[in-house]
């Protein structure tokens, strides 16, 4: 069982927030090639088989009742760990499989809505149907909410999601505008979305965070982007 992947189109918005964080600023005109990207979070019935056929050390929350669920995205994964999983579903199927590039997570979290706070919009987190008494334990289940504009589910919500760029709070002064990644290594990797375990359990959409890639936290997780549609 292999991520479904639902392909988001070429587009250009404003990346950032001017109202938010200094790292989430300035707001930079970006354009986006078209790529595809996970529909859910990579969960642990397909992590699971990527352990299976490579033999890679399942995550030490993999069997921890809160954490155990097939359908509940894979937590505990490293930044290096999402990268071989990557690697690894390229080498099965041929299709070149990558973690999204923070431009590329921020563009399919929008959903179409440029300039919203979230996928669905200006609404805060608060007014979301059952916010009040979901994420008690741990993550839930993947598909827990309704989509965004683009088919995708749990963007900002659920598990941080490690992304391919290195985290620089400066990338966007120097930022390109076309598809940009800072691939500048530095001490931290970039994530973004929101995680169960925190207060406010839903992220902005232009949001930013980081830990060094070698951590292996309970609420962090990941989804796969690929670089274009099958040819066959």
């Amino acid at each position: 069982m292999f991520p479904k992947i639902v392909f988001v189109p070429a587009g250009i918005y404003e990346m950032g927030m001017a109202n938010g964080r200094s790292d989430e600023q300035p707001v930079h005109e970006v354009s986006i090639t078209e790529f595809g990207i996970g529909q859910f979070q990579v969960t642990n019935q397909e992590y699971d088989l990527f352990c299976q056929a490579t033999k890679h050390q399942p995550t030490k929350f993999r069997h921890q009742e809160d954490f155990s669920s097939l359908q509940q995205p894979v937590v505990g994964v490293s930044w290096f760990d999402a990268l071989a999983y990557c690697e690894w579903l390229s080498a099965r199927t041929g299709d070149d499989y990558h973690l999204p590039t923070e431009a590329e997570w921020e563009w399919a979290a929008r959903g179409g809505l440029c300039g919203k706070l979230y996928p669905w919009g200006d609404e805060p987190v608060e007014d979301r149907t059952g916010y009040s008494v979901r994420w008690q334990q741990g993550p839930e289940d993947v598909g827990g909410s309704q989509p965004n504009g683009f088919g995708l589910f749990d963007m900002c919500e659920n598990v941080h999601e490690w992304c391919a760029d290195w985290y620089n709070p400066m990338f966007y002064a120097a930022s390109p505008r076309f598809d940009p990644c800072c691939k500048c290594e530095a001490m931290r990797k970039s994530s973004r979305g929101g995680a169960w375990r925190h207060h406010i359990k839903i992220s902005r959409c232009a949001a930013r965070s980081s830990i060094p890639p070698h951590l292996e936290y309970a609420d962090y997780g990941f989804r796969v982007a690929r670089c274009e549609k099958q040819t066959t």
